[in-house]
């Protein structure tokens, strides 16, 4: 029998606790809260869906946030220059631009200008390097979401075989590396997959976890997974008014020991993580 893997309720644990170390060390001791800034451009409604959950998120969990919204069609130029003020901003304790920025705008550039310090969505080199060497650094917080749920619901990675379909520097790439670095969580053998992997079925049978994150609905068939393999669903879509995973669930569901329902599995364990990680900046930068 398949096994939900619940990110709903684990990040309502997880929002419990951080709520619990604001209070411990930042209320108690008359400090200010934590403040996440988040710069948005454009109209892409995915974009503002994702926003709107992040800023609800911080309301649910006590934490500031600045919103700078700026409009279609604005100069590379000026992004540059609303990054600058939210490094040089005391007040802002780590802040994200949010993905995928218009297409006149080298993303490159523009992860390059954040300071490391207050990269709390991981993306900057610095943070990445760190993250591939085993050092303290910002994980992406899809990522983080990901390794977290795994060791909640204690699904031992080390040793096993994990299967990424997938390349991102959002996802693929980042679950690569911490799903095999050396301590625990890790320790796992990874396969790293992606849409021009020739015969990805030859993959995917063979692990005892897949994360799907390819983006394309229903991506991964029940017929594409060995009996009593965990499912990470990381892939959200709306799709013919029905909101749908990289994972055809209703094929993979009986066949999976674990997966991860769309919505209610990744999503929420991805906002609650990039908090975790404007919390960690909070208390390391001041």
């Amino acid at each position: 029998m398949t096994k939900l893997l619940d990110g709903n309720l684990l990040a309502k644990e997880i929002r419990n606790e951080i709520s619990k170390i604001l209070e411990k060390e930042m209320l108690n001791k008359n400090k200010r809260v934590p403040h996440l800034g988040i710069i948005l451009t454009g109209n892409n409604s995915s974009s503002i869906t994702y926003v709107n959950n992040k800023i609800k998120e911080c309301k649910n969990i006590g934490i500031e946030y600045s919103l700078i919204h700026l409009p279609i069609n604005t100069l590379e130029k000026k992004l540059l220059e609303e990054i600058k003020k939210m490094n040089q901003n005391p007040y802002i304790d780590g802040f994200i631009v949010q993905l995928p920025l218009e297409k006149h705008m080298n993303q490159d550039k523009i992860i390059l200008s954040i300071n490391p310090k207050k990269d709390v969505d991981g993306f900057h080199p610095e943070n990445f390097g760190k993250m591939a060497l085993d050092m303290n650094a910002f994980f992406p917080a899809t990522a983080l979401g990901i390794l977290t749920l795994l060791e909640r619901y204690k699904i031992e990675i080390s040793g096993k075989h994990t299967v990424i379909i997938g390349r991102s520097r959002i996802v693929g790439r980042p679950i690569s590396i911490l799903m095999s670095r050396k301590s625990n969580p890790g320790n796992g053998t990874v396969t790293l997959t992606h849409s021009k992997t020739k015969s990805i079925e030859y993959y995917t049978k063979q692990a005892d976890i897949i994360i799907a994150a390819v983006g394309i609905p229903g991506f991964l068939k029940g017929k594409m997974i060995k009996k009593g393999a965990i499912v990470i669903d990381v892939g959200i879509h709306n799709y013919e008014k029905k909101i749908l995973g990289d994972v055809d669930f209703y094929s993979v569901y009986g066949k999976a020991s674990y997966l991860t329902p769309v919505p209610g599995g990744i999503g929420p364990m991805t906002r609650v993580m990039l908090l975790k990680n404007t919390l960690t900046a909070a208390l390391n930068n001041r």
